[in-house]
């Protein structure tokens, strides 16, 4: 009987296994040089966002704080 199945059911090809493991490792690849080329732009963003906030900051800091006349105790 089961060399009946085997006749019916053809075993899979050493080539089409071969594919689907080149296309899988191709496709991991890829996958993964596009999420270090996204975390490496998302940190330079981070960077120079920070950057801007600590330029921002020292600049406020410097002027006239108006507000603080108005809330003296």
């Amino acid at each position: 009987m089961s060399k009946e199945l085997h006749h019916i059911i053809p075993s899979v090809q050493t080539e089409i296994l071969e594919a689907f493991a080149a296309y899988h490792v191709t496709h991991q690849f890829y996958r993964e040089t596009r999420s270090r080329s996204e975390f490496s732009a998302y940190c330079q963003w981070y960077h120079a966002t920070a950057a801007q906030n600590r330029r921002d900051l020292a600049k406020m800091r410097g002027e006239l704080n108006i507000f603080q006349w108005f809330c003296r105790r």
